[in-house]
């Protein structure tokens, strides 16, 4: 008999914003804002919903150049306005690989500190892919606050 003791795959993201820490907060629970950068590269935010309450819902859906959309959503789980949003994270396509985000922001000077931890992977490779489209969407992100 085989005992899987190995905990889940997670990653941990640290980024620096030129914005101090409600304007990047806000960039996570306004549906506008959440569309102007969620999704790596060419990847487009179709539609945010976002009820910015604990155990409110979120979902964003993304599209791909080529059309494919992906939709992704979850709950709300602890809310610090301007330091800490955490919630789990289910794609659409695969709603029993349920994951759990944290984003913690600290001010740093005339900026923010964030660090986003996503844990509870199914896989190393959902890892992966994941790891690539934080970054993307995080690259965007700072754009916004360039």
């Amino acid at each position: 008999m085989v005992t899987q003791t190995a905990t889940k795959p997670s990653l941990t993201l640290k980024r620096r914003f030129k914005a101090p820490p409600d304007k990047v907060f806000a960039a996570w629970i306004d549906p506008e804002k959440v569309k102007r950068w969620m999704g790596p590269g060419e990847i487009k935010a179709l539609h945010a919903e976002c009820d910015a309450r604990v155990g409110g819902r979120y979902r964003w859906v993304m599209q791909t150049p080529s059309g494919e959309e992906h939709d992704v959503s979850g709950v709300l789980r602890e809310i610090v306005p301007n330091e800490k949003l955490v919630f789990t994270w289910a794609w659409k396509s695969t709603p029993e690989r349920e994951s759990l985000v944290t984003v913690l922001l600290k001010p740093d000077g005339d900026g923010t500190l964030l660090t986003l931890t996503h844990e509870q992977f199914f896989d190393e490779d959902a890892r992966d892919r994941h790891q690539g489209g934080w970054n993307g969407a995080l690259d965007k992100m700072d754009k916004l606050f360039a």
